[in-house]
């Protein structure tokens, strides 16, 4: 298994009524000349839905210069209507995201959980303070 050093929290970038599931990322990410599709281990869909994406053991591709020490995690969403970055979990979304980190941070427990906009600050993605409100799951 790889070392993680960090669980990367990342939007879909979609408005609301759009969607984003394993299925369109993959079908983006190839039209973007990415080779292995989908660059996220796993996508959170609105009704909670947990899919995978790339296998945990396969190097990512969704945070530059982090990506062979990480673990990728996009929720479907982060756009409100008008387009602008919103946090627009669902509670079904917040409960699921929570477990899965839970999950991994039993796997990876040295790892930080951290929104992908203090990697590019030019992001607004998550939309959130990923760090803050997994204070309790950091190392």
């Amino acid at each position: 298994m790889r070392n993680i050093s960090f669980i990367i929290i990342h939007c879909s970038a979609v408005r609301p009524w759009q969607r984003s599931n394993v299925e369109d990322i993959d079908r983006w990410h190839r039209a973007h000349g990415w080779k292995n599709g989908c660059g996220y281990h796993f996508v959170v869909l609105r009704d909670g839905t947990i899919e995978t994406g790339r296998p945990l053991e396969m190097i990512g591709a969704h945070c530059k210069d982090r990506n062979r020490h990480s673990i990728g995690i996009c929720y479907e969403g982060g756009l409100d209507a008008e387009g602008r970055p919103a946090d627009t979990r669902t509670e079904a979304q917040k409960r699921a995201m929570r477990e899965l980190l839970e999950r991994l941070h039993i796997q990876f427990p040295k790892a930080f959980i951290m929104g992908h906009n203090v990697f590019n600050p030019m992001k607004a993605c998550p939309c959130f303070d990923a760090a803050a409100e997994y204070h309790d799951l950091q190392p």
